[in-house]
């Protein structure tokens, strides 16, 4: 398997439409923000309904990134050492089976254990699909690739509070995890329109001494850590607003679900947008550069964020104003983390994109149990975690060493 990094890589040639690998592709990374994004107008009625405090319900939450994070583990070897499509398969399955059971539960501590049983499977098809992306493209390139899939992926996020609002309001939030079932089912359905894209001869024959001595080998290496813990502060910040404005919105200053739905919908379109333009920019200036912007903006927008929720200035729209450039920088530091992390070392895509997702959902989690932990009914702790967490971004990014310019294809 050619790496990321040699610039040699030829796309694999196949009987499908970009466009169309694109959406499936795209679909596969869009189990995580419907999972999550979809439930969140309904934190508050399912603490109601579980007589659950709402640290307890924000754990279903926390339950489901760390299973998200533990599981890339996981996927991320087995889909070098069997193909891509194989694994996404088992993990969509039980994906399916933790939905089924969430909707099912009766109390707030089997919500928590099923969350991460969906988390665990769930996360099978984003890191494979990313993996897919190495197996077709060089690191720039590829890069370009995951931008124009977020964009695709951007309607998940944007949709799913909207319609887990309705859902909430019309028919109750179990019905919001048997919508996530038949999701998985119609995703599993389209996987099978697009080839393997790891073929035999490049699969990597490991057993568990190598899979570990490989993450080590990655752990070790200062190009990979600056990449993905780029990622993972930008992540938990943004986790950290995943799991505290439900609260913070709707209970603290009394928006309804739909109108929450609403909000979050406008944050999604600034990640949609600075996608596109991280497109055009990487041909410009290359990944790596584009990273540092978005993360030096990032730490800025972060900082603004922290002062203003702190201080109460311009009530709601002091923290909605920053919080959505915040997230808008998605566009610039996701995909250029995740693709650099990958390009790495040649042949472990599969294990590089699922330890930096580990880290990723795993610092995510910890931020917004944190968030849980520490609330105090203001949006205080929130808007000082994301600070944190932004100022943290930027110093990974400009702890990246230089790499020489990728030749062309």
């Amino acid at each position: 398997m050619a790496s990321l990094s040699d610039g040699r890589a030829s796309p694999v040639k196949s009987p499908v439409h970009p466009h169309w690998l694109a959406v499936v592709l795209s679909s596969l990374m869009a189990f995580a923000p419907l999972a999550i994004d979809m439930y969140l107008p309904a934190l508050p009625a399912i603490g109601r309904d579980l007589a659950a405090p709402p640290a307890a319900v924000q754990l279903s939450l926390s339950s489901f990134f760390l299973g998200f994070g533990i599981g890339q583990l996981v996927w991320g070897p087995l889909g070098d050492r069997f193909g891509r499509r194989g694994p996404i398969v088992a993990g969509i399955v039980l994906y399916i089976v933790g939905c089924v059971a969430c909707a099912l539960t009766a109390d707030a501590d089997h919500l928590v254990l099923w969350r991460f049983v969906q988390a665990f499977g769930a996360c099978a098809a984003p890191v494979l699909a990313r993996a897919m992306v190495r197996d077709l493209f060089p690191q720039d390139q590829a890069a370009r690739m995951l931008s124009l899939m977020m964009l695709i992926m951007g309607i998940a996020p944007m949709v799913a509070p909207l319609l887990g609002g309705q859902v909430l309001v019309w028919s109750g939030w179990r019905m919001i995890f048997w919508g996530l079932a038949v999701f998985g089912l119609i995703v599993l359905a389209g996987l099978y329109t697009i080839p393997e894209s790891l073929h035999a001869d490049k699969r990597r024959r490991i057993g568990v001494g190598d899979m570990l001595s490989g993450y080590l080998r990655l752990l070790g290496d200062r190009a990979f850590m600056a990449y993905t813990l780029s990622g993972a502060f930008f992540t938990g910040g943004m986790f950290a607003y995943i799991a505290a404005t439900p609260f913070v919105y709707i209970e603290y200053f009394g928006i309804s679900p739909q109108f929450y739905g609403f909000l979050f919908g406008i944050n999604v379109i600034g990640m949609m947008v600075f996608n596109m333009v991280n497109r055009r920019l990487v041909l410009a200036i290359g990944s790596d550069r584009s990273l540092v912007w978005g993360a030096l903006a990032c730490a800025g927008f972060g900082l603004i964020l922290a002062v203003l929720g702190t201080t109460g200035s311009f009530g709601l729209l002091g923290i909605v104003v920053p919080l959505f450039f915040y997230l808008a920088m998605m566009g610039l530091v996701g995909a250029n983390a995740m693709a650099g992390a990958m390009s790495v070392v040649p042949g472990m895509a599969g294990a590089a994109s699922g330890l930096a997702g580990t880290v990723q959902f795993g610092m995510g989690a910890a931020a917004s149990a944190l968030v849980g932990w520490l609330s105090d009914g203001t949006p205080v702790p929130m808007v000082l975690m994301i600070g944190v967490m932004a100022v943290c971004c930027a110093v990974s990014a400009l702890a990246l060493p230089k790499r020489g310019a990728e030749p062309a294809l």
